[in-house]
């Protein structure tokens, strides 16, 4: 995987990767939050999984914006289309019960962490402090990707419909962050 991107004047591709993950942070919280807000009612018993993730989401997007900040940068463009679509992913799979709400994390995470392992690669030579912030949450996005991928070997169908759509959404969210 190769980390492209269309450059706006003065800005980096750490500027950017850091922008977009920001982006991707914001929508993975809202995510969680429609998630939890159906299963209040739907699966009460993941509730404590899922704040205990938002509360790690929450906490990557705190550090990238502050690197963002830092670096006098605003965030990206695609901002608040991920936080729009991922409060929609979470209520419609929160609906669906806990294997789409599994799947769906799985999916996000595996799109995520191929991205953020070509992001460590391209950035460790190029800016130090940008490959920092990237590294300091791959523990956490691989933890939620590993303990949801035990919970969908519970449920047949929707990981095998959801899995698909969800990756590749995951996927065009990036390459349009990447590239506004």
């Amino acid at each position: 995987m190769e980390v492209s991107a269309r450059l706006n004047p003065g800005e980096s591709l750490g500027d950017r990767v850091l922008k977009v993950n920001h982006a991707g942070e914001h929508g993975a919280v809202n995510i969680y939050r429609g998630q939890v807000l159906i299963c209040r009612v739907r699966a009460p018993a993941l509730l404590a999984e899922l704040r205990a993730f938002q509360a790690h989401e929450e906490g990557h997007r705190a550090l990238f914006w502050a690197e963002l900040q830092r670096r006098i940068r605003p965030r990206c463009r695609s901002y608040h289309l991920c936080g729009v679509g991922g409060f929609a992913l979470g209520l419609i799979t929160g609906v669906l019960g806990p294997s789409a709400v599994a799947a769906t994390t799985v999916a996000v995470e595996r799109v995520v962490l191929r991205h953020l392992e070509a992001q460590l690669r391209v950035l460790r030579d190029t800016d130090p402090e940008a490959h920092a912030a990237v590294l300091a949450i791959v523990r956490e996005e691989r933890e939620h990707h590993d303990r949801a991928a035990l919970e969908t070997r519970q449920g047949a169908f929707w990981p095998r419909v959801l899995m698909p759509v969800v990756s590749f959404s995951t996927e065009g969210v990036i390459w349009l962050g990447m590239r506004l």
